[in-house]
Order: C-alpha cells, then sequence, then structure tokens
C-alpha cells in the first residue's frame, strides 16, 4: 500500500520535512515513488508547500496520508 508521508531531512534538533508518497513498508527515510513538497515548522510561520494537484491525483488512486499529512493537505487546500 502507498502512504503519503513526512521523510525527515535536516541538521540534528534542526529538522524540516520533505512529503512524498512512499510504499508503506519502506524506511522512514527509504525509498520513495514521488515527492509533493515539503514542510518547515522551525520558520515563523511554519512555511508548507504542497503540490496539490499531485496529492489529490494520488489519494484518488488510493494512496493513504498519514494523521499528520491530512492535516498539513488541510491546511494547503488539498482536501476538506
Amino acid at each position: 500500500m502507498l502512504k503519503i508521508r513526512l521523510r525527515r531531512m535536516g541538521a540534528k534538533k534542526a529538522p524540516f520535512y520533505r512529503i512524498v508518497v512512499a510504499d508503506s513498508r519502506a524506511p522512514r527515510n527509504g525509498a520513495f515513488v514521488e515527492e509533493l513538497g515539503y514542510y518547515n515548522p522551525l520558520t515563523e510561520p511554519a512555511e508548507l508547500k504542497v503540490d496539490n494537484e499531485r496529492a489529490i491525483e494520488w489519494i484518488k488512486n488510493g494512496a493513504q496520508p498519514t494523521d499528520t499529512v491530512r492535516g498539513l493537505l488541510k491546511r494547503s487546500g488539498a482536501i476538506d
């Protein structure tokens, strides 16, 4: 099953995240199918960039967003 989830990047104690489509069995920072955007919680306000069209397309094709990513997609306007 495909998941839309966060991939941790950045330095120690200074994380930012890429929003990716990956197989649910792959490790958190392992192989992924496509990168949809990024999320940086350390900036004020938190920076979020998502390709909403691609995210909607992946959800229509059966990819399941994690709870955290679902909230981020709601904030970006990709889902209601």
